[in-house]
């Protein structure tokens, strides 16, 4: 899974899905460190400040400082909808952020001031943990108000954690336990857990309709589009394929075309696009043609910013892809609002569905 992909897209290409209703949905840049930042001396010996020029800089240390004391942090929390979601937010940079994530998630927590709207918090009320990471494995250790879940939750909350925690370079793998005792079932309904750890295999907002042999398929997760009122965000959803299908990238993609199914609180953007060539994958980087039904405006012929975020989200997704090239009718397509083409495949954004304050 390429969720720690840096970025090589020029900023003009996602201007409009990076700030949507005074939000940014997908945040750009370097990874935040696990460990905190050292003091670092901006001066060489010998040299001396500029009064001035300090002054005139004041109001951006000040701006460098807050931004120092804050780390982008995904929370998988549950919409409105009952969907599991990552919400990118500024917490505290501290030394132990994967734990920090956790206790973000507890119902009456310090989420609570920072709840974005429509979301809910994932953990029981009061619940305490610690995080020891070794070895790529997260060991979550919770104190026994975890239990205290309701049923319906049981499969949000093993997501959650399990892909909070592993957002982190350090973190492949998840091990749960209650007051210091290793679970290999949850507390409520009794779901199994992996002996060896939990992993993002494991999917999220899980999807089997219209299958009727699970034995037969494997998981690809798709990102659909959701809208509150005060704006978009990407929900990812893990849906059944069939194991014949050997390109898991086209299969990806058909998935989008499909979209969430009828009546579902998702959408896709995709309505009348084709693949007119199979994918083709150079050094990380899967390059697409498709129809003209791409394009969210046939006269700008610009490609819709919904179906190329769907599109980045959901193949980064796939092992060894970092990027994505779209094309229509075999030339190049993706057009900023200057007019000028991309020169450089998109790549997965730092954060996904990032808020600021």
């Amino acid at each position: 899974m390429s969720k720690k992909a840096k970025v090589s897209i020029a900023v003009t290409v996602l201007a409009s899905s990076v700030y949507l209703s005074g939000c940014g949905l997908l945040s750009f840049g370097d990874k935040e460190k696990i460990d905190p930042p050292q003091d670092v001396s901006y001066l060489k010996e010998g040299e001396k400040v500029d009064t001035a020029k300090k002054e005139e800089g004041k109001e951006t240390a000040s701006n460098d400082e807050a931004v120092e004391k804050t780390v982008m942090t995904e929370l998988y929390l549950i919409d409105k909808n009952g969907y599991v979601v990552s919400q990118s937010l500024p917490l505290p940079n501290n030394e132990s952020v994967a734990k920090q994530a956790l206790e973000y998630l507890v119902v009456n927590g310090p989420v609570q001031n920072v709840l974005p709207n429509g979301f809910r918090a994932v953990l029981p009320a009061d619940t305490q943990v610690t995080v020891n990471i070794k070895d790529g494995k997260a060991i979550a250790d919770f104190s026994p108000e975890f239990n205290n879940y309701q049923p319906e939750d049981e499969q949000k909350i093993l997501q959650s954690v399990t892909w909070t925690l592993t957002q982190f370079e350090s973190v492949e793998k998840v091990e749960l336990r209650v007051n210091g005792y290793p679970l290999t079932e949850m507390p409520v309904n009794g779901t199994p857990i992996d002996e060896s750890g939990l992993s993002r295999k494991m999917g999220i907002n899980l999807d089997a309709s219209g299958i009727a042999d699970p034995t037969s398929t494997k998981p690809v997760t798709v990102y659909y589009v959701s809208q509150t009122d005060s704006g978009t965000y990407y929900v990812p959803v893990t849906k059944r394929v069939s194991s014949n299908e050997a390109d898991e990238v086209k299969a990806v993609v058909q998935e989008l075309i499909e979209g969430p199914g009828y009546g579902s609180a998702l959408a896709s953007d995709f309505t009348g696009a084709e693949l007119l060539d199979d994918p083709s994958l150079k050094d990380g980087t899967v390059t697409l043609n498709f129809n003209e039904a791409v394009y969210g405006s046939l006269e700008e012929k610009m490609v819709s910013e919904h179906m190329l975020n769907s599109l980045v989200l959901s193949l980064t997704e796939q092992k060894g892809i970092k990027g994505v090239s779209v094309l229509v009718n075999g030339e190049a397509t993706a057009v900023s609002k200057d007019g000028e083409p991309v020169t450089e495949p998109v790549t997965r954004p730092e954060n996904v569905n990032a808020i600021s304050f």
